[in-house]
């Protein structure tokens, strides 16, 4: 059976119609930062993928992308040593590295934008018993000239004779312009 030049050539673009269908705003900004780059505008590209991963960003529900206990503080975004294991003996510093994801930016004074989110804590029992809680534990503010979505806390808990045992510490992370709640709960255990 033979099917003719015109009929494939129907079929292929309309198998690709999908495809291209589906490019956005992101895929837009790739393509822009793609010819940029090309054309020898190295600081350009990287502009226009920051710019438009912060515009993506803000259509994001405000959430925690990562939430580990650390060895030591951490130095920067993603410059942390993630603890291998989660035990603590009594007196030992809870040191936990967390990455929110969709913060909501505003407008600041100066044009420049800001963000900020607040984080309470709750110590839990395994079966999720509140035995401690502090509300306003952390509280974090960012100002710049872009969306930035580098931002991390750094959360250190400092426990005072903690029977041996398993808990749950849990942070309720605050997005103050938005309104929205993010948790994060990291399991960890006293050891003698």
């Amino acid at each position: 059976m033979s099917v003719s030049k015109s009929l494939l050539r129907m079929t292929f673009a309309a198998a690709l119609a999908p495809t291209l269908a589906l490019a956005g705003p992101l895929a837009d900004a790739a393509k822009k930062a793609e010819e940029q780059a090309a054309a020898g505008d190295t600081v350009g590209a990287h502009n226009t993928i920051r710019d438009a991963f912060g515009t993506f960003a803000a259509t994001l529900p405000f959430s925690i992308g990562k939430a580990v206990f650390v060895s030591a503080p951490p130095e920067g975004y993603g410059m942390y040593a993630a603890r291998p294991e989660a035990n603590f003996k009594a007196g030992e510093a809870l040191i936990s590295y967390v990455e929110p994801v969709g913060l909501t930016w505003r407008p600041a004074d100066g044009g420049l934008l800001e963000s900020h989110f607040t984080v309470d804590l709750e110590l839990l029992d395994p079966k999720g018993t509140k035995l401690a809680e502090q509300k306003a534990f952390g509280s974090f503010d960012f100002k710049g000239s872009v969306r930035n979505q580098e931002v991390f806390a750094k959360l250190t808990l400092n426990l005072s004779g903690p029977p041996i045992g398993d808990y749950v510490l849990r942070y309720r992370f605050r997005d103050t312009a938005s309104g929205a709640v993010a948790i994060s709960e990291q399991p960890f255990k006293i050891v003698p």
